[in-house]
């Protein structure tokens, strides 16, 4: 028998009580920051530390929760520090809870599911107040913390390594994908994207218009946040009636966003190999041509391709490209053959990378679900039935 187990046997066989959070710790409503001069405290935000500022707010060990914006997001802290008023920071009676304890419960909660606002996710502190917390004696509080902090601190060291190793595969793959489509000192001919292939300007639609159901479609805004190198289903759909007045992509074609915050986002592809036409969105264009999709998408994302058009985007708030830019950047026409052996190539190399149901990618979501599965176990307690 564990010590945990021990301890448990001892000290509360018959289970534990819940206690609305509100008995336990005092909420408090953090406070602009701006008139602070810079210093050595932190100043949190909703998600994490925004800046470090001259003063502080509580000089004790508190737990963030914040009010708005990222509400799955909680601090622990026990250094002075600064709160804005998007977060709640805690006081807590420590004869009752040990503030570690109360910060690795609440993190088994999906406070999401509290929020109560249509817009901007929100919690308040009478919701708060009502949340039903496990106490069990003190001494078993900590010995939950040493066990999680001995487990947290294991799975951030081998997630370091993991990710270190992640890092150092990307490198790699992004070298040899380079270096497979620069075809430095082989014979192979070069063209103009313009010259064997049409680009197609898709026609505005808003994120207000998708719905659940309809017409594949892709927004510009998702060739960032959701498709890589090629998509065969599109994540988002729209009216038929409004799609049919808009342009699309053909299977086949390669997708590519043509606006973005910032001249590093511009040019990213997606080769479209669903069944059926997809539409696209006005920032972005649809390259018909007769290569290989996905060997087309791949090498937009060489270093090479990208100082071919780095000159041609215009910068601004909204940094963008044209059709004529985009056209007179030179590809390499291998043949068919060559063309599908390199996709092969670099298909391993990116599912081993990126995809996470392989590789490392699947190692580190692994670790992160072994550490919460353990955590969720530990503070799963017996309610003890006073009745």
């Amino acid at each position: 028998m564990s010590k945990f187990e021990e301890l448990i046997q001892q000290l509360c066989p018959n289970g534990i009580e819940f206690k609305d959070l509100g008995n336990l710790v005092k909420i408090s409503n953090g406070k602009d920051h701006k008139h602070l001069e810079d210093g050595k405290y932190p100043v949190y935000g909703s998600g994490g530390i925004m800046r470090y500022a001259n003063q502080f707010i509580y000089n004790d060990e508190s737990v963030l929760i914040p009010r708005k914006g990222s509400i799955g997001n909680i601090f622990y802290v026990d250094k002075p520090f600064w709160t804005v008023d998007t977060i709640f920071y805690t006081k807590i009676n420590k004869e009752i809870i040990t503030p570690k304890f109360l910060y690795f419960f609440l993190k088994t909660l999906n406070l999401v599911d509290l929020n109560f606002a249509g817009g901007v996710p929100s919690l308040t502190k009478t919701i708060l107040d009502k949340l039903q917390i496990p106490i069990p004696p003190l001494p078993i509080q900590q010995e939950i913390v040493n066990i999680l902090d001995k487990f947290t601190e294991l799975e951030a060291e081998l997630e370091a390594e993991l990710e270190a190793e992640l890092e150092a595969r990307r490198a790699q793959y992004n070298y040899y994908r380079n270096q497979l489509l620069n075809f430095e000192g082989k014979e192979v001919e070069w063209k103009m994207l313009g010259e064997i292939g049409e680009f197609i300007r898709g026609k505005r639609f808003v994120k207000n218009d998708i719905v659940s159901e309809g017409v594949p479609c892709i927004h510009y805004g998702e060739l960032y946040t959701h498709y890589k190198i090629w998509a065969k289903e599109a994540k988002s759909y729209l009216n038929p009636d409004l799609a049919a007045k808009l342009r699309v992509a053909h299977p086949g074609d390669v997708v590519i966003v043509s606006a973005g915050e910032t001249i590093e986002d511009i040019g990213n592809g997606v080769a479209w190999l669903g069944d059926s036409d997809v539409v696209i969105h006005d920032a972005c264009f649809a390259y018909s041509h007769k290569m290989n999709p996905k060997y087309v998408s791949y090498y937009l994302q060489t270093n090479l391709f990208r100082s071919q058009i780095k000159s041609s985007i215009s910068s601004g708030k909204i940094s963008s490209i044209n059709s004529p830019g985009l056209s007179k950047a030179k590809i390499p026409i291998p043949p068919i053959e060559e063309q599908e052996r390199i996709v092969g190539v670099l298909d391993k190399f990116d599912a081993l990378v990126n995809d996470i149901s392989v590789g490392l990618p699947a190692e580190i979501e692994a670790r992160s679900k072994q550490y919460e599965y353990y955590r969720g176990k530990l503070l799963d307690f017996k309610r003890l039935n006073n009745g």
